[in-house]
């Protein structure tokens, strides 16, 4: 014996139906890969993440020089020199990413923090590396050769960046982390109300 569902009652089940689709897409874009993205034994650094007096944590970065030799060697060459020590987290954007590494955000004014760089410029080295929650990869203006130093890592998947935005790296380890700043209290600009400073070496 059949039993007849009325309109009103397929209309719920499509509803919950395309519910549970959202959520459930939603849930794979927060998820860490299973796996590396770019498996390989490149340079690796550790970003130390403080907000005022309290200690965020770690974020573990591995660089992808076969797959961005130029962006690898720039923020090496940064790191080796401090370049990114005292500067601020300063965009960050739920479901999206968190951005940070300029040089105008260690003592200049707010207004001025995302603005700045370093005076080399590197060419763009665009890759089939897609922008998955973890990747690290490098920001510019509008100009594809302009990144100068500012760097962001996805806290989610952004496959509309993938072939116009440079990857050069991943998270090994630490995405609670970056999580939590970009859960923190922020003004109209995406900026942490209370500055979120990054300290980065490389590791032995």
């Amino acid at each position: 014996m059949f039993t007849m569902i009325t309109p009103a009652v397929q209309r719920c089940l499509l509803a919950l139906l395309v519910s549970a689709m959202v959520i459930a897409s939603g849930c794979a874009d927060e998820t860490d890969p299973t796996g590396p993205i770019n498996p390989g034994d490149g340079p690796m650094y550790t970003i130390e993440v403080t907000q005022g007096t309290a200690n965020l944590g770690k974020i573990v970065l591995r660089l992808w020089p076969d797959v961005a030799p130029k962006h690898v060697a720039f923020f090496d060459a940064r790191v080796a020199e401090g370049f990114y020590d005292g500067t601020a987290f300063h965009r960050c954007i739920a479901n999206f990413m968190i951005q940070g590494g300029d040089p105008n955000s260690k003592n200049g004014p707010r207004s001025s923090w995302g603005s700045g760089g370093h005076r080399d410029k590197v060419q763009a080295e665009f890759s089939n590396k897609p922008h998955l929650r973890g990747v690290l990869s490098a920001a510019r203006t509008q100009d594809p050769n302009s990144f100068s130093g500012q760097f962001f890592i996805c806290v989610a998947k952004a496959d509309w960046l993938d072939g116009q935005y440079s990857t050069f790296g991943e998270v090994v380890s630490g995405m609670e982390v970056a999580d939590a700043i970009v859960r923190a209290p922020q003004d109209g600009s995406n900026n942490p109300l209370e500055k979120i400073s990054m300290k980065i070496t490389k590791n032995k």
